[in-house]
């Protein structure tokens, strides 16, 4: 098989790998071995959600909200919904239920809030000091 044949086929399976859901990846990698079952605590989208109260905690530890230019950011209090979930879910960043906004937009307020310390304060204003947190990157 010359280079540029491996690298089409290889290229198609990537493809067909990234379209794939999370669960339909999970179950691929079970199947072959590769990964155990999962230890996640099943929490339903509703459940991480923040009620008023803990709304009023954290809200004034957030950095203001910008705007004006561009796209519209996505409001905080969803946001750390999500980020919520993922922490307390220990799912991966891309299983968070879209109805917390794009994966990518937590994942990088949490990195930013992380690299800030203002996480840390999130947690103890909830009383979830103990919480892991989401996977992060090892700083440099």
């Amino acid at each position: 098989m010359g280079w540029s044949t491996w690298r089409r086929a290889h290229q198609a399976a990537a493809a067909r790998c990234r379209k794939a859901s999370p669960a339909a990846k999970r179950a691929a990698r079970q199947a072959l071995g590769t990964e155990g079952p999962l230890e996640v605590a099943a929490i339903a989208p509703e459940e991480a959600r923040l009620t008023d109260e803990q709304w009023e905690l954290v809200r004034p530890l957030l950095p203001p909200q910008r705007g004006g230019i561009g796209r519209p950011p996505l409001d905080h209090r969803r946001v750390l919904g999500g980020i919520l979930w993922v922490a307390r879910t220990g799912s991966s960043w891309r299983e968070m239920p879209e109805e917390y906004g794009k994966w990518e937009t937590a994942y990088r307020r949490h990195e930013l809030w992380a690299k800030q310390g203002l996480w840390q304060r999130i947690l103890r204003a909830l009383g979830e000091e103990d919480l892991p947190g989401p996977a992060t990157k090892k700083p440099n």
